[in-house]
């Protein structure tokens, strides 16, 4: 199997929603497996509706949405600290909150873990600039659903799933294209357009079942292949 760099977009939505230790650590086991197999990782780690719960609570206090974002941040952060503490040696040890801190621990031959890093950019942003500062081959997002669809499964059931799709196709997808503190789409309206300007190769997945990383990974058919 050809080396790839690879930037895995791990959803709260699968991991921390609520808290599923158990898959957490098959996450991590997954990181291990990619890097035996030669290639170069990295996860970038959401915090699901804990953080959610958290901007509300700091919304109701009055707080601005920059500090919204930074109460999510934090808690993004912290679940990228557990992945990063059970990865133990292989991985980088402390949380990069820079990208250019993430490159660097890949490029000593780390697996990289990390969660957010500033006001008014998720995770997914995060993931999009960490694959687009490294050079990543592919970008897989492991998310709550099994792909991008025509409308939001859960609220249509007419909702058909995309095999395929452009860059240039993506914003008619999603209901927001700007960002808001807690904003909670497939993919967020910045990391789409990192995307479709760098033309990183994307795929996504159903998080929930972490052989579809190693599938997309293998360049099997899976999810929604964005390209």
């Amino acid at each position: 199997m050809l080396q790839v760099r690879l930037v895995i977009r791990v959803g709260g939505s699968v991991v921390a929603s609520p808290l599923n230790p158990e898959l957490m650590s098959e996450y991590v086991r997954l990181l291990e497996r990619l890097k035996a197999q030669g290639h170069v990782v990295a996860a970038v780690v959401g915090g699901g509706s804990l953080s959610r719960d958290l901007i509300e609570a700091a919304r109701a206090m009055g707080l601005s949405e920059a500090a919204q974002d930074e109460v999510a941040i934090s808690v993004s952060r912290l679940m990228a600290q557990l992945l990063a503490l059970r990865l133990g040696k292989l991985g980088a040890l402390t949380v990069p909150t820079t990208v250019e801190d993430a490159a660097e621990s890949l490029e000593k031959g780390r697996v990289v873990v990390m969660g957010g890093l500033k006001p008014g950019m998720t995770t997914d942003a995060v993931a999009a600039l960490l694959a687009e500062r490294v050079g990543a081959d592919l970008l897989v997002k492991a998310t709550n659903v099994d792909g991008i669809f025509t409308r939001d499964p859960k609220k249509h059931a007419d909702a058909k799933k995309i095999d395929c799709l452009g860059f240039d196709d993506l914003f008619g997808f999603f209901e927001k294209e700007r960002h808001e503190a807690g904003i909670h789409q497939v993919l967020d309206p910045e990391a789409v357009r990192i995307l479709r300007k760098r033309r990183i190769k994307t795929v996504v997945v159903n998080g929930f079942k972490p052989q579809n990383v190693l599938l997309a990974v293998k360049g099997k058919k899976v999810g929604t292949l964005i390209s």
